[in-house]
C-alpha cells in the first residue's frame, strides 16, 4: 500500500492559507524532518536561490528557517547528521551560515568582504563545465563543514548586455576567464559548525593552474578527499586531507593522454577501506575498486566495453551493478558482475530495446525503472531486483501514446553508414508516403561533441514531435554521431577529436 508522508495540510504557515510550494525538498538522514524549498529563484541556470522552511514530524512543527535573511536569499542549505544546526550559502555574501535549531541563532561560519571571494558555492568554471553549485558538505558526526573557496581576483571581466529588460543596455559584468587567462585561485577548507578557524587544504602547485572538481568526507570525520586536476585536464591526483593538521597525501593517481572525464563521487567501501573509481586507462571505461592506501588497484568490469555509469553498490551482496551496452552503443541496459571482480556481467535489464534509466535502492531490492525508445513514450515502474519483476506501474504516459499515435505516422530508421575510417551510428525519419525514388530536402540534427550523444534509441532522441511533424511535410530528418560523442565505443572513439575539437566533427560530418 501507499502512505502518504506529508500532507498538504502540515505544510500551511502559521500566517497563511494556502501550503507552500514546493520546489525542492530534503529529508534528514534519519527521516524525522522535512527541508522545504520554496519562493526560489533563478541564479544563472536553475532555481537555486530561495526560502527553507523546516517540518519536525513529531509534532507537526512548521517553522521558517534563517533568522532574518533576506526573501530568497538561503541556497543549498542542509541538515546536520544529527538534527542540531542547518548550514546554507547567503546568495549576496557567498558566505556560509548556521543555525541553531535548539535556540534558532544564526551566526556566520564565514565572513569574507572580498568581492571576489566565495565560500560555498562556485564561480562559472565550475558550475558550467564540473556542474558544481552546491559547494560544501557536513562531515558524519556533524562536528565541521568542508567547503570550497574560489578567489576571482585576477580573472577578466565580460559583460553581458541586457538589451530586454529596460529602454537602454545593462551591462551584467561576469569574471569569466578566457583560454589562457587568469582562472580563479581555489581551495577546499574545513570549519567547525559552531564556528571557528578553517583548516585549508591546498595541493602542492598554482592554485589558480590547477582544478578541484569533486571533494567530500572520506567515510570519516578525521579525513577529506578531494581531486586536483592539472589546467591540462590529463592528471587527476586523489588526495586525502587530514583535518586536525591540515597534511595531505596523493593515494591515486590517473592519467590520460588526452583529458580525463570527472564522474560521480566515489562509493566507500569496507569502512572506508576502499573506494570506487571510473578510469579509461585500459581503453574502455571501467569501475575499479581502490584501497585507501592506494596499494591495490582492482579491475571489476573486466572486459572489451564502456560501464557507462556506476548504478550501485551492494556492498552487502558483493555486487556492481553499472549501465552499458556492449552490443550496440545507441542503448543503456543495466548489468551486474561481482563487486571483487571475479565474475561474468550479468544483464538485469530484459530485451527491451532502448535507454533504460534506474534508481536502486539501497539494499539493491527494488528500482525505479524508467524506458523509452524513439518510438515509444517513457514510462516508469517500480521493479523488484535482480529478477526485474514488475510490482507497480507508477507512470505509463498512456495520454501521451495515444496523442503521439495519431499523429506520428513517419517511421524513425536506424543505420551504420562506413565513411572509410570508421563506421557512425544514425537515425532518420522519413516522411509517411516516402518513395524511395525521389528526393527529398534534408535536415541533419548536429552536436557532435563530447558532452552530448544524439544517436541513442530514447524518446526525445530522435523520437520527438518536432521532427515527426517536419517529416509530415516533406523532409528527411537524420542525425549521425562522430567520433568524439560520448558513446560507449572505447576511449579511443571518445579522444579522437583531442586537440581537433571542430574539426574531425566536421570532417565526419561531411563524408
Amino acid at each position: 500500500g501507499r502512505t502518504v508522508l506529508v500532507p498538504a495540510s502540515r505544510l500551511v504557515p502559521a500566517e497563511g492559507q494556502d501550503p507552500l510550494t514546493i520546489d525542492d525538498y530534503h529529508w534528514s538522514p534519519d527521516g524525522t524532518r522535512l527541508l522545504v524549498f520554496t519562493n526560489t529563484e533563478r541564479v544563472w541556470r536553475r532555481n537555486t536561490r530561495g526560502d527553507y522552511w523546516l517540518l519536525r514530524l513529531a509534532d507537526n512543527t512548521l517553522q521558517k528557517l534563517g533568522g532574518d535573511a533576506e526573501e530568497s536569499s538561503m541556497m543549498f542549505a542542509k541538515i546536520s547528521p544529527d538534527n542540531s544546526r542547518v548550514v546554507w550559502v547567503d546568495f549576496e555574501s557567498k558566505d556560509l551560515v548556521v543555525q541553531d535549531l535548539s535556540t534558532l541563532e544564526v551566526s556566520r561560519l564565514t565572513d569574507d568582504d572580498g568581492e571576489h571571494i566565495i565560500n560555498g558555492t562556485s564561480d562559472w568554471v565550475y558550475e558550467e563545465e564540473f556542474g558544481i553549485r552546491d559547494g560544501f558538505r557536513w562531515s558524519p558526526d556533524s562536528r565541521h563543514i568542508a567547503y570550497w573557496q574560489f578567489d576571482s581576483e585576477g580573472v577578466g571581466t565580460f559583460n553581458l548586455i541586457n538589451n530586454t529588460d529596460s529602454v537602454y543596455p545593462e551591462l551584467t559584468p561576469l569574471p569569466y576567464p578566457k583560454v589562457g587567462t587568469t582562472n580563479s585561485a581555489v581551495r577546499v577548507g574545513v570549519i567547525p559548525a559552531e564556528g571557528g578557524t578553517t583548516t585549508w587544504f591546498e595541493p602542492e602547485g598554482d592554485s589558480r593552474n590547477y582544478y578541484i572538481p569533486m571533494m567530500g568526507w572520506a567515510e570519516s570525520p578525521e579525513e577529506i578527499w578531494l581531486v586536483r586536476l592539472n589546467r591540462l585536464q590529463n592528471t587527476a591526483d586523489v588526495m586525502l586531507g587530514t583535518v586536525s593538521t591540515g597534511e595531505m597525501k596523493t593515494v591515486y593517481t590517473d592519467r590520460d593522454d588526452a583529458w580525463i572525464d570527472m564522474h560521480d563521487d566515489p562509493d566507500w567501501l569496507d569502512d572506508g577501506a576502499f573506494f570506487t573509481w571510473l578510469s579509461e586507462r585500459d581503453g574502455w571505461r571501467h569501475l575499479y575498486v581502490i584501497s585507501r592506501s592506494g596499494n591495490e588497484v582492482r579491475l571489476v568490469t573486466a572486459g572489451d566495453y564502456d560501464a557507462t555509469e556506476l548504478a550501485h553498490i551492494d556492498e552487502e551482496g558483493g555486487w556492481a551493478y553499472v549501465m552499458a551496452s556492449p552490443d550496440d552503443p545507441t542503448t543503456r541496459y543495466l548489468y551486474r558482475t561481482r563487486l571483487d571482480g571475479t565474475g561474468e556481467l550479468e544483464r538485469i535489464t530484459p530485451d527491451l530495446p532502448g535507454v533504460h534509466i534506474y534508481q536502486i535502492s539501497g539494499n539493491a531490492r527494488w528500482a525505479i525503472h524508467s524506458w523509452s525508445s524513439r518510438e515509444r513514450v517513457p514510462t516508469t515502474e517500480l521493479v523488484a531486483l535482480p529478477g526485474h519483476d514488475a510490482a507497480r506501474v507508477l507512470e505509463d504516459n498512456a495520454e501521451l501514446a495515444e496523442a503521439v499515435e495519431a499523429v506520428a505516422k513517419a517511421p524513425v530508421r536506424s543505420f551504420r553508414v562506413d565513411i572509410g575510417d570508421v563506421e557512425l551510428d544514425g537515425w532518420m525519419i522519413t516522411p509517411p508516403d516516402f518513395d524511395p525514388s525521389k528526393s527529398y530536402p534534408l535536415l541533419m540534427y548536429v552536436y557532435g561533441e563530447p558532452a552530448g550523444q544524439t544517436v541513442q534509441n530514447s524518446w526525445g532522441r530522435g523520437g520527438n514531435l518536432w521532427y515527426f511533424m517536419l517529416a509530415q511535410r516533406g523532409y528527411l530528418v537524420a542525425s549521425l554521431d562522430n567520433r568524439g560523442t560520448p558513446a560507449p565505443r572505447g576511449r579511443e572513439w571518445r579522444k579522437a577529436v583531442y586537440r581537433q575539437i571542430g574539426i574531425l566533427a566536421s570532417v565526419d560530418q561531411a563524408a
